[in-house]
């Protein structure tokens, strides 16, 4: 046990490591004890930061930093606020960064392709989020918006605010996408009904709904396949 990081060979360290063998021969507990810089009394900085991985799960899934909170994290002796929020803004940077990589790669023009990165984006999410996917005349991608988070519902999801983006991006169609939590992507009453409403004002600004795929747990419904929109 080692309660300073300089008591640690120097070969040990995760600065030294990294400026003799780059950031990739770091392990995740050592990548993050960079970022927390410091440990406690009791515990160096490595330490410290296998304190917050445990927070991950028992299989220590980096994924499950973004589930991380500030009361969860404050809640481990030697995080504080600082400390909390370097951590978070850390794992919002990583997971921004792996959604313009996955979307880079992938064409967003069919259901299941849409389904396969946004199961990545938001199919463990722990909250309803609202997408859209904004297309021009060729059916392109022309962008994609969170639109809203909580639960999605007919009076909650803001059809002015929808087709207000629209129009700002000059989309000729829109796909909603949207999360259940629950991991059953089964549309409820209240999804069809948001579906109809924004179908059918779409119609009247000339902006035409091609799809509302709904997002589970490794699985999704796209309302469009399933007859919903014919």
């Amino acid at each position: 046990m080692h309660n300073t990081i300089k008591e640690l060979p120097v070969s040990e360290r995760p600065y030294e490591k990294c400026l003799a063998r780059g950031p990739q021969s770091l392990s995740n507990a050592e990548l993050l004890a960079v970022i927390l810089k410091s440990g406690t009394r009791n515990q160096n900085s490595v330490d410290l930061a296998r304190s917050v991985l445990a927070l991950c799960g028992t299989d220590g899934t980096l994924r499950n930093l973004r589930h991380l909170t500030i009361s969860g994290l404050t809640g481990i002796t030697g995080i504080g606020n600082v400390k909390a929020v370097q951590i978070l803004c850390v794992s919002e940077l990583c997971d921004r960064i792996a959604k313009e990589q996955w979307s880079e790669r992938i064409q967003l023009n069919t259901p299941s392709a849409i389904a396969s990165y946004y199961i990545n984006v938001i199919g463990s999410s722990d909250q309803e989020e609202m997408h859209l996917i904004f297309l021009d005349t060729k059916n392109r991608r022309i962008h994609n918006v969170l639109l809203s988070k909580g639960t999605v519902n007919a009076s909650l999801v803001s059809t002015r605010e929808l087709f207000a983006e629209a129009l700002r991006y000059c989309a000729v169609s829109v796909i909603m996408v949207h999360n259940h939590p629950s991991g059953d992507p089964s549309p409820s009453r209240e999804d069809l009904e948001v579906t109809q409403k924004v179908k059918a004002a779409g119609e009247l600004l000339d902006i035409r709904l091609l799809d509302h795929i709904i997002i589970g747990h490794d699985r999704f419904c796209s309302l469009k396949q399933d007859g919903y929109l014919s």
